[in-house]
């Protein structure tokens, strides 16, 4: 079963870069538009089982979407969880959160 965890504690591990993956969920225009400093972009769509042989099931996985209200981050979590990945968390907050307790995204250009 995944877990959650929020922004101080997601502030923390990227100040402190322990050892996670940080994944945006949304889709790819969506993650150029603005993602978490760190994060990759695997869309929604994209989590399946080649996902297992591309990242470490032991590590630690933390997903995000675009806000509280936004379902993608959960729904990936739950297809992570099932595909064996043993340490998942949802950032529920995702990026608006993020901005608007005054930290920045990178863009893609």
């Amino acid at each position: 079963m995944y877990g959650t965890i929020n922004r101080e504690k997601l502030e923390n591990k990227l100040e402190n870069q322990c050892g996670y993956t940080l994944i945006e969920v949304l889709e790819e225009e969506e993650y150029r538009e603005g993602h978490l400093p760190g994060a990759i972009n695997i869309p929604l769509a994209d989590i399946g089982k080649e996902v297992k042989d591309e990242l470490d099931t032991e590590r630690e996985i933390i997903v995000y979407c675009a806000d509280e209200d936004c379902g993608a981050s959960p729904a990936a979590a739950e297809k992570l969880d099932k595909f064996g990945f043993k340490n998942v968390y949802d950032y529920e907050g995702g990026k608006k959160d993020w901005v608007e307790a005054g930290n920045r995204v990178m863009t893609e250009d």
